[in-house]
């Protein structure tokens, strides 16, 4: 098409002004046009307001469970014999800008949960969250002690309780955003958490022999945290405040002929200010967040004899900093590093104690000693695209650590590391991994704090010497476009060369492989398998020199299937079968031809639900859920194969627990 002159138009025009001088003479403005005839509902703006809508579903559970074992609550969510009901949702509105969501599952059983959440869009949010939280580590325990008020009382009849802990977490949080000012968004939240835990949970004593008893749990924990956000075009920063207190309702525990045999977890409490920030420049990224904070622990004591203090007085000061630089060299090339520095800084007050040692040197006292920890950290890595499909990455870690009054002052750790993440065949990716860490330090030697109680050549794990070496592998094949291949493995090895007691070696390796197929449009079918092994080795030295081998090894495999296209696509059938094994031995050679005794567990999991679409909007599921459980741990003796010894019984699990569950559903359109 031939292009118009631009001037040729400026001759038009002046040619129309010139010749429509009594129209132009005519008002035309918008405030008289004729809209008598307009139909003005079909030129209504159909997007300006929004229209409101509920989305979601709401629904109800009841069910039965039968089992003679309280611990099946791990994995039903409820570990009571009898009927069970509970409440369920998902649902959303929208409207004029507000937006409104409540979530529940489980509502009224031994772990469920509600959220709310509402706002307005891009101005505020308003949430409202409530949890009930059930875990169970140990049916019938037995115990000849009643613990009232404070005081172990011995009673003739044995007492039989489950060492299950019951969690109420609540929380309430707002989030608000100012308008804009200057250009600049500003934005606040704050948001508080409550849980208060009951229960009971094992604990030991000693008086004068040992005692293992139910120890009572009401302690409530206090979280609140606030913070305001200040953004630019690019750039942000915040300044954010955190704290936390934890109140131990329950006091210390008294024998009838001994007071405060066992002292109760001490009140505490924590305050965090944090500063952070990030810059974008070009195409680099800059952010850095500096954290202060205090531990206050200033519970009363246990008075004994020769403790001068009547009361802690502890207090921890914390500093950590955190500087991240990100940057694209080229379109192949980008390069990264960061700074980590943490300081703990033991303020606690420091006391004289009377020894019951007399040294003629430095005289019978002692004082109690704060101790210190300086970390630094210090990460650099780099990304390059080699090819298309083709990436390489690597990065050098440098740790140190010092710490003051310790066996070892200072610890140095460096790593290597190195990931090629491939791309280029068809279907496939594949991400090799390898690195390499040393960790070395100052001497190694039991300092005057430690001499006593620490053998000169034992080595703790965590600062001794080692050299860890790791490789692992990543893969995802499609060979079709309905079956899709995912494997992971691994292996490890830590040598702790300059150990002659304690740990000297471990190793690390496993595998992990999932499976999914869409057979058919209505079929589908998942399966999956895993497993660890963990072996160690450690020496020791009692009477004569003795060598350990613990071996850890742990199972996992699944399988389940879903078919929706029965009854004209209204029901839906499906099945999870998951098995978990672990086990643990430790052989002993050179001290005694004796074993360590084992832990073995097992596991059986299986679930078969069927869902019918009564309508459009309303489901009814059936669903049935069983649990074959076994463990047992050599380490969990009767009362009465041990003289002297106070136990909680055999805590080992052996059951079958059965769960059928209703549960009606409807859905909003």
């Amino acid at each position: 098409m031939r292009s118009i002159n631009p001037f040729s138009l400026n001759l038009i025009t002046l040619a129309m002004f010139c010749t429509g001088t009594n129209a132009l003479a005519a008002d035309f403005g918008i405030q008289h046009a004729n809209t008598n005839s307009i139909n003005k509902a079909s030129y209504q703006c159909k997007q300006c307001v929004e229209p409101q809508s509920y989305t979601g579903s709401v629904g109800a559970s009841a069910g039965v469970i039968y089992t003679d074992d309280n611990h099946s609550i791990n994995q039903l969510g409820t570990g009571s014999d009898g009927a069970v009901a509970g409440v369920n949702s998902d649902l959303a509105y929208q409207g004029s800008g507000y937006r409104a969501n409540v979530q529940a599952h489980q509502l009224g059983m031994d772990n469920g949960f509600i959220q709310i959440q509402v706002g307005q869009l891009g101005q505020y949010k308003f949430d409202l969250d409530y949890q009930n939280i059930a875990t169970n580590h140990g049916s019938n325990a037995s115990t000849n002690l009643w613990q009232d008020n404070g005081m172990f009382t011995p009673n003739e009849q044995t007492r039989v309780l489950d060492l299950e802990l019951q969690r109420l977490r609540s929380s309430i949080g707002v989030e608000y955003n100012f308008a804009s000012v200057l250009g600049l968004g500003l934005s606040s939240y704050a948001r508080y958490n409550l849980e208060e835990k009951t229960g009971h949970r094992s604990a030991s004593l000693t008086s004068p022999k040992p005692i293992n008893f139910a120890e009572a749990v009401d302690e409530t924990t206090d979280k609140f945290s606030a913070g305001v956000v200040l953004d630019g075009s690019n750039w942000l920063s915040e300044l954010s405040y955190y704290g936390s207190r934890y109140d131990n309702n329950l006091g210390d525990l008294s024998l009838p002929y001994a007071p405060d045999v066992y002292s109760a977890t001490p009140d505490n409490q924590a305050h965090q200010l944090s500063l952070s920030g990030q810059y974008r420049l070009a195409s680099s990224v800059f952010s850095g967040r500096v954290v202060t904070g205090r531990m206050i622990q200033d519970q009363d004591l246990v008075q004994v004899s020769g403790n001068p203090i009547q009361n802690w007085d502890g207090q921890v000061d914390t500093l950590n900093a955190h500087l991240a630089a990100s940057t694209r060299i080229s379109h192949r090339l980008r390069l990264g590093a960061s700074y980590d520095y943490s300081k703990r800084d033991n303020r606690s007050s420091i006391f004289d104690f009377t020894q019951f040692e007399y040294n003629p040197v430095s005289g019978a006292f002692k004082q109690n000693t704060a101790m210190d920890i300086d970390r630094q950290t210090l990460k650099t890595d780099a990304s390059y695209h080699i090819t298309s499909g083709y990436r390489l990455q690597a990065g050098y870690n440098y740790k140190q650590v010092e710490r003051s009054y310790g066996e070892r002052e200072d610890t140095l750790d460096q790593e290597l590391w190195s990931k090629l993440n491939i791309r280029a065949i068809d279907k496939l990716t594949l991400d090799l991994g390898l690195s390499y860490s040393d960790r070395g330090g100052s001497n190694y030697q039991a300092n005057e704090l430690t001499t006593e109680e620490t053998e000169s050549l034992m080595r703790k794990y965590h600062l001794a010497d080692r050299k860890r070496t790791e490789v692992n592998a990543r893969s995802s094949y499609t060979p079709l476009g309905w079956l899709t291949f995912d494997g992971r493995t691994y292996y490890a090895n830590e040598d702790y060369n300059a150990t002659e007691i304690g740990l000297t070696q471990a190793q690390d390796y496993g595998y992990d492989v999932n499976v999914h197929a869409q057979i058919t449009q209505p079929l589908s079918l998942y399966a999956f398998a895993s497993q660890q092994w963990i072996e160690s080795d450690q020496n020791g030295d009692q009477a004569s020199v003795w060598h350990s081998e613990i071996k850890d090894e742990f199972i996992n495999l699944g399988l389940g299937a879903t078919y929706s296209g029965l009854m004209q696509d209204r029901l839906i059938l499906g099945a999870d079968y998951l098995f978990a094994n672990s086990a643990s031995n430790t052989g002993v050679n050179g001290y005694t031809t004796d074993n360590y005794g084992s832990y073995y567990s097992y596991n059986h999991s299986l679930n078969l639900y069927g869902q019918y679409l009564i309508s459009p909007q309303m489901a009814l599921k059936l669903a049935y859920q069983f649990e074959r459980y076994f463990d047992t741990d050599s380490a969990t003796v009767s009362p009465e194969s041990i003289l002297g010894l106070i136990t909680l019984g055999d805590l080992n699990h052996n059951y079958n627990a059965h769960q059928l569950m209703l549960t009606f559903s409807y859905k909003l359109l």
